[in-house]
């Protein structure tokens, strides 16, 4: 498996479960959503860095 598809991959799950939080309680969605989606931005850099 490449390097940085974990990342990328658990970020989506994270993101995906912030944004089932907002209607719930929009702090902690966002904060869980926002850790998502820099999960998901590493994960990439990972993947575009290691070609």
């Amino acid at each position: 498996m490449r390097e940085g598809m974990i990342p990328a991959i658990l970020g989506t799950a994270v993101a995906a479960t912030g944004a089932t939080l907002l209607k719930r309680n929009p702090a902690a969605g966002y904060g869980i959503l926002g850790f998502g989606l820099a999960h998901i931005v590493l994960g990439a850099i990972d993947l575009f860095e290691h070609r």
